[in-house]
């Protein structure tokens, strides 16, 4: 038995029914060409506006204040 290897994306989308920019961390295969498959069931009523490689922080979104980060 061959163990499938998952990647870990950060997809950013919308919701057909609304503008609220939303994001979420998943683990995803990825077809032969090196493309990560992303199911049929998690893009329905979405429309996807990036997908990222690993899981990203995301310091603001469209009309949010930016959050403060610690630097060194």
């Amino acid at each position: 038995m061959t163990a499938e290897i998952l990647t870990t994306v950060t997809i950013i989308y919308y919701n057909e029914d609304c503008l609220e920019l939303n994001h979420v961390v998943k683990e995803y295969p990825k077809n032969t060409s090196g493309r990560v498959i992303i199911p049929l069931e998690f893009k329905e009523g979405k429309s996807i506006v990036a997908v990222c490689l690993g899981e990203i922080t995301i310091l603001n979104k469209l009309g949010d204040r930016v959050m403060s980060i610690g630097i060194e």
